[in-house]
């Protein structure tokens, strides 16, 4: 099945690119299209239908999640939240995942995921969703 969404990993192959990442002194570097080591993400686990949730409550529950070496997203349906729209998640802020509650937590608000940019086929869009949650 082709899936809806184009997969980043074509194009963000790349470490250098400063749209896929942030560092600030005395900072951890941010990889917007890897899992965080400590975040829970495991190749055993498919994260299809866990909840999804932000620092300031739910946002919907994940249609589509894949993993790639710098190319994990999260596809996440956001029920009548923001008009039944999908929003794709890098897996970057993803800052922890509970299996046995099948729930998604993330470092970012409601409003910052809300006004991500919508999903396209341009090229460009990836680079501008790697931007949009790569800001503190």
């Amino acid at each position: 099945m082709r899936s809806e969404f184009e997969d980043p990993a074509d194009r963000h192959r790349r470490a250098d690119s400063e749209a896929e990442t942030m560092h600030l002194p005395g900072m951890e570097m941010f990889l917007a299209w890897d899992y965080r080591p400590d975040a829970g993400w495991s190749p055993e686990y498919d994260l299809t239908g866990y909840h999804v949730e932000a620092v300031d409550g739910s946002i919907g529950k994940v249609s589509q999640a894949t993993y790639a070496m710098h190319g994990s997203y999260l596809a996440v349906d956001t029920g009548p939240w923001i008009f039944g729209r999908t929003v794709v998640i890098p897996a970057g802020i993803v800052s922890n995942i509970d299996h046995a509650g099948s729930r998604i937590y993330l470092d970012r608000t409601k409003e910052h995921v809300k006004s991500a940019p919508d999903y396209s086929d341009e090229p460009a869009y990836w680079d501008k969703l790697s931007a949009h949650y790569g800001r503190p």
